[in-house]
């Protein structure tokens, strides 16, 4: 009960957050929240200190927990991630995710290709091959788990450990754009087939084409999802210069 009240506590206060119903400079007390979401002292201070950690929140004595402005926010954190897909910010965060996407995946294609190992290459061909009979047949909750897999093997593939810390992001932006009624029951047959040529090229150890046709899915997902963004503004995070 503890850890469902904690995680309900979390979840109330950090989608709140992101939506801006309590915005930044918003000031919360204790023993307000107590009040509020009906829990204990003990779970508001560990639901603070999660939200102190990614940023959402700070403490101060005698004056209480301040909201931060988003530029504060972890924006690589999951829980941060799908807060703003489900806010009004759905557009910016799915933006930011398919530029990050679209610089990181097409490299992770191409070290996979020269380096993952003899698994790795099988595994992804297979999934490559399983997606595509899961879209062709509008199966939609096995091609988002197999969508899920195949770009979580390609960037463990990639040998790069910071590339494949990025699994986490990529599956919550996965998620989100299902959730949210963002992905036809039918993908796009090239689509389809791009991740089949991805997955043979970093199987033939190809890099150069692995490349090519990773940057052919991103291309196509900014694409379609551009709409989204339309007008939406974007983060900029104050340099931290040195005093």
């Amino acid at each position: 009960m503890s850890s469902s009240l904690h995680h309900r506590a979390i979840e109330n206060l950090g989608t709140r957050i992101v939506a801006g119903d309590l915005p930044t400079g918003h000031v919360m007390l204790a023993e307000q929240l107590e009040e509020e979401l009906k829990v204990s002292r003990s779970v508001i201070r560990e639901a603070v200190r999660v939200l102190q950690s990614l940023g959402l929140v700070e403490t101060t004595k005698r004056v209480g927990i301040r909201v931060l402005p988003s530029s504060s926010w972890n924006p690589f954190d999951a829980q941060v991630i799908r807060w703003r897909l489900s806010s009004d910010a759905r557009g910016a965060q799915l933006r930011s995710l398919a530029e990050l996407r679209s610089a990181v995946e097409p490299a992770a294609a191409e070290l996979a290709a020269l380096n993952a190992p003899e698994r790795l290459r099988r595994e992804l061909v297979d999934i490559a091959h399983d997606m595509r009979d899961a879209g062709l047949a509008g199966d939609v909750p096995r091609f988002l788990e197999l969508d899920i897999a195949f770009h979580s093997v390609l960037l463990s593939g990639s040998g790069n450990e910071m590339f494949a810390n990025l699994m986490g992001q990529v599956a919550e932006t996965l998620t989100g754009r299902t959730v949210h009624g963002l992905m036809p029951d039918h993908p796009h047959e090239a689509a389809l087939q791009w991740h089949v040529d991805l997955a043979e090229a970093v199987a033939a150890g190809d890099a150069a084409a692995a490349r090519e046709a990773s940057q052919r899915i991103m291309r196509r997902t900014m694409t379609r999802m551009s709409g989204t963004w339309t007008d939406q503004p974007r983060v900029f995070i104050p340099v931290r210069r040195p005093t």
